[in-house]
């Protein structure tokens, strides 16, 4: 083989593997757009997101931007809701919260806790794209 066919190889071979998906954890921001799960559906932005549970509502209010491992912290806010009617003056139960995760593919971890109570809401498997399963309180 001459060294014209080995080159020609060589370039094809690494457009190859540069075209192909990542299958890790990637750096940068988080794909834009729904990601889903049982009682979680996050809608990330450009500018952070926003996430509906079962019973409960918040933001993400800074881009949501992965390491090389994948892993990413931003802060936000949530804010438990309640059944039945919400009143005129009723004030929201609104608390800072943080949002610790980690992309690999289109599988997202994520761990939610209000900052302000120390409490961990708990940790949810979401999948870009995914239908969301929420049972909304009554």
């Amino acid at each position: 083989m001459n060294r014209t066919a080995q080159v020609a190889i060589v370039v094809a071979l690494a457009s190859l593997m540069a075209c192909s998906g990542p299958t890790g954890p990637t750096e940068g921001r988080v794909d834009v757009g729904p990601w889903s799960g049982e009682h979680l559906r996050v809608d990330v932005t450009p500018a952070g997101a926003t996430t509906e549970y079962d019973c409960a509502h918040g933001t993400i209010d800074e881009p949501l931007v992965a390491d090389r491992t994948g892993r990413f912290s931003a802060a936000g806010t949530h804010t438990f809701d309640h059944g039945g009617p919400i009143r005129i003056d009723e004030v929201p139960n609104r608390h800072p919260a943080r949002y610790d995760g980690r992309v690999t593919g289109d599988t997202l971890q994520l761990t939610v806790t209000v900052t302000d109570t120390v409490q961990v809401l708990g940790s949810f498997t979401l999948t870009r794209g995914a239908v969301s399963r929420l049972l909304k309180c009554l």
